[in-house]
């Protein structure tokens, strides 16, 4: 029996009394029923911890348990495909045991322990090892090939190689003996503390597109690969269906999907969704590439910053095996919300709207964890960051919109109005940016052609400049504008539907490749040149809108199938066409 007991109780935050036996965050048990915490402070007199699960019929005087080790996840074969609470209890078990509500001190492995799994070794005994180095490799889903590495700063010869085979998670396959003369036994998993970043190599330059899909995002605001982007929107802007569609569609090998403090039958819908969904690139369910972690509203309010730290920490794992991971975060707004109620029960000082004075430098941290990079192993993977942002009334000046734009490279404002009129991804191209443009020149240079980054400058320019254009239409009307201005409002309307706007139900335009979205650009500008000339030659271009080429060339993001991209070539027949006719 422990002799630190618990002295009071706020929430989910508990003391202990003059007690010398616990380190700053270290992982504890609280209480008869063993409840997973935090040391979150300690003072000469008191050690104040926060409790990751809820604290109902918890009373002072039971038990604290010190375990000596920092939270920590299990990482190992059999993530994939799995779902998660926000401390890495698979929920799909604890089902089993409990039914839909966790019970407190649920005491569930992370990863099946029973399992066997086939295991080929990847090197021979007297070999040396380094950390990072890949000593075997079992497959876990029909995608993805797991690769057991050996522990961050652990160095040594392997004493002892288990032979190919059948094993369980926990069974010893390889014996390593340091320069101290210590030999370590590895199995197929090892735990990894969450607030502690995996090391790596080098971090390096980042040139590659996280290719989605989304014409919006791949053209106008493009995210790099290891790069971050935050997705700030009021209620109903579509920031969960636009993390669904990235999560389906973006080019990486891994989708951690977080779900920090949302409804749950939000949840319930990703869940359901994702478990039917067809990965495109090989016609297999897309959960074989996919790690989901639940912390949904009604879970305890503490266990969502774990969560974001778990997911984080899981998607280290796989870049350090050389994939590319996106992780999605939905939404940090409840994850900061959760600090904020954290640091007023421990009755710290508030700062801007009641957020810890701390909220920047945790916003940061996180955020921080992206990066291409070179892993201990020379192999290169990197960690892409989406994080949704939920501020209250669609107001970007609150702190947790502002702090999170300090540290993300790609923002993409959602706006209420266009989510209204069924435009999505309703991301509001005048308020969004991106600065990855510059670094990905050099790939979109040699992959598309100098071409793409030309035309995109173009279309941006026509969009700025019907926004001014639509500040005079609403004062005076568009009557009294010439056709040169009038010209721009219209195609920028067809940029506006035809390109911008995209159905997520449809084949062939919820994900739309590179080369299509290339080439309708060009199409659309191709267009605009011809209109210019028509209106040049003292033609009113009303006529050339009554021929309906505008509307004609707005339909085909429907009318080209994906498959067969030179049928956009025959628009420019259309076009000329059209301008003759009219």
């Amino acid at each position: 029996m422990s002799e630190n007991l618990i002295y009071s109780i706020n929430g989910p935050v508990i003391t202990v009394k003059d007690s010398s036996d616990f380190e700053m965050l270290e992982m504890v048990y609280v209480g008869h029923k063993k409840l997973m915490g935090e040391v979150i402070s300690i003072t000469n007199k008191f050690t104040t911890i926060q409790v990751y699960e809820s604290t109902t019929s918890l009373k002072p005087g039971e038990p604290v348990f010190p375990t000596g080790m920092p939270i920590s996840v299990t990482l190992g074969p059999g993530i994939i495909k799995n779902i998660f609470d926000g401390i890495e209890r698979p929920l799909k078990d604890i089902s089993q045991l409990s039914g839909a509500f966790i019970e407190p001190g649920s005491n569930v492995e992370s990863l099946d322990t029973h399992r066997e799994w086939d295991v080929t070794m990847k090197i021979q005994e007297g070999e040396e090892l380094s950390p990072g180095q890949i000593f075997a490799t079992v497959p876990e889903t029909n995608l993805i090939e797991h690769r057991l590495m050996i522990p961050p700063h652990l160095y040594g010869t392997a004493v002892y190689v288990a032979e190919n085979g059948k094993r369980k998670i926990h069974d010893c396959i390889l014996k390593l003996k340091d320069e101290t003369g210590t030999v370590h036994e590895l199995t197929l998993v090892q735990k990894w503390p969450i607030k502690t970043p995996r090391p790596v190599k080098e971090r390096l330059p980042i040139s590659i597109p996280l290719i989605t899909g989304q014409r919006v995002i791949d053209t106008l605001f493009p995210i790099a690969k290891g790069g971050t982007a935050a997705v700030p929107g009021g209620f109903g802007t579509g920031k969960t269906m636009t993390q669904h569609q990235l999560a389906k569609w973006c080019d990486a090998d891994i989708i951690v999907y977080v779900g920090c403090g949302e409804r749950g039958n939000e949840m319930t819908q990703v869940l359901e969704e994702f478990s039917e969904l067809i990965d495109p690139k090989s016609n297999r369910p897309l959960l074989e590439r996919t790690v989901l972690i639940a912390n949904t509203s009604n879970m305890p309010v503490a266990a969502r910053e774990a969560s974001i730290y778990t997911g984080i920490t899981l998607a280290e794992y796989y870049r350090d095996m050389g994939y590319h991971v996106a992780m999605m975060a939905d939404s940090t707004s409840r994850w900061a919300e959760a600090l904020r109620e954290i640091s007023g029960r421990l009755e710290e000082m508030p700062a801007e709207e009641g957020f810890p004075a701390y909220l920047p430098s945790r916003i940061s941290q996180f955020y921080e964890r992206a990066g291409y990079v070179k892993n201990t192993n020379y192999s290169e993977g990197s960690v892409s960051i989406i994080g949704a942002v939920s501020p209250q009334g669609a107001d970007f000046s609150e702190p947790v919109t502002q702090n999170t734009k300090r540290f993300v490279r790609c923002f993409w404002a959602l706006d209420k109005q266009l989510a209204y009129i069924r435009h999505y991804s309703a991301i509001n191209w005048n308020l969004s940016y991106s600065e990855y443009a510059g670094d990905l020149s050099r790939w979109y240079n040699k992959n598309l052609g100098p071409k793409f980054l030309t035309f995109r400058n173009e279309i941006m320019t026509l969009l700025a400049e019907e926004n001014k254009l639509m500040e005079i239409v609403k004062l005076i009307g568009s009557d009294v504008l010439p056709d040169d201005q009038k010209l721009i409002i219209e195609i920028s309307k067809v940029i506006r539907v035809g390109f911008l706007q995209q159905n997520a139900f449809h084949k062939d335009d919820t994900y739309v490749p590179l080369e299509k979205q290339l080439k309708m650009m060009e199409v659309i500008l191709y267009l605009n040149r011809k209109a210019k000339e028509f209106i040049s030659s003292d033609k009113s271009l009303n006529m050339l809108i009554q021929t309906g080429i505008f509307e004609n060339v707005t339909r085909m993001k429907y009318d080209v199938p994906n498959d067969n991209l030179g049928k956009l070539d025959e628009y420019y027949g259309i076009i000329d066409k059209a301008v003759a006719k009219a």
